[in-house]
């Protein structure tokens, strides 16, 4: 805990992780919706991905569009400390873990186990007392 502003140890990187996720679903959404450009250069890390993602069109936008709104919300909510963005905030990443079971369940052995562990852990540090007492109702 940071003793002079009362602020939970990791706090920052908390709110850190939803901003790079708005970002990143963003970016997602803007590249499906215009593929074939030089912005396709970060799929180049997730080709598979990429390509199951292509056929859906553009329901794969709004679904990230979705997606970035939701963590920009959290994002913005954890960092103004309110009850909604903590709440919004488990609720995000209960969800990526969900899909990360699923992904273990299906084949992705590492992917999901892997996703599962950081999601937990997350779950584990975001739902403890002075965590949860830091943000007001």
């Amino acid at each position: 805990m940071n003793e002079r502003l009362g602020q939970p140890a990791g706090f920052v990187w908390i709110g850190a992780f939803f901003v790079f996720g708005a970002t990143m679903s963003a970016y997602a959404a803007f590249t499906l919706l215009r593929p074939g450009t030089a912005a396709d250069a970060l799929w180049t890390l997730n080709q598979k991905g990429h390509a199951g993602l292509l056929p859906l069109g553009r329901a794969a936008v709004v679904l990230f569009v979705v997606l970035s709104v939701l963590l920009t919300l959290a994002s913005v909510g954890w960092f103004k400390r309110r009850r909604w963005g903590w709440a919004l905030g488990i609720a995000i990443v209960a969800m990526n873990m969900a899909g990360d079971a699923v992904n273990l369940l299906i084949g992705e052995g590492l992917k999901g186990a892997a996703g599962v562990a950081i999601a937990g852990m997350l779950l584990v540090y975001m739902t403890r007392a002075n965590v949860r007492n830091y943000f007001s109702g």
